[in-house]
C-alpha cells in the first residue's frame, strides 16, 4: 500500500504521494513558502492563496502531489452541527 499524506486548508486538500515523487524540485522552486523541503511538515497550506498552491500542484511533473476540493457541508449537515440552545 502506498503512503500518502494529506496537508489540508479550509478549501482545498493537497495529497503527496512520496512513493512516486521524483524530487524534480519544481513545486519548491515555484512556491517554496508552501513548498519546502527542508520543513516538518514540509507543506504549509497556510502561506499562499489556495489558487496559487492549485496552479502549483498542477505543475507536478511525477503526480506526486494532487489535490481536492473539500466538501461545503450541506444546509441539513449545517443544521446538524449547530448548537440549539
Amino acid at each position: 500500500m502506498q503512503k500518502t499524506f494529506k496537508y489540508p486548508n479550509e478549501e482545498i486538500t493537497v495529497i503527496w504521494k512520496p512513493g512516486i515523487c521524483i524530487h524534480s524540485g519544481i513545486c519548491a522552486r515555484g512556491l517554496g513558502k508552501v513548498f519546502d523541503p527542508k520543513r516538518r511538515p514540509w507543506i504549509d497550506m497556510s502561506q499562499a492563496e489556495t489558487q496559487q498552491i492549485i496552479d502549483q500542484v498542477k505543475k507536478c511533473p511525477s503526480g506526486a502531489l494532487s489535490f481536492l476540493i473539500n466538501k461545503e457541508p450541506t444546509h441539513d449537515q449545517a443544521d446538524q452541527n449547530s448548537a440549539i440552545d
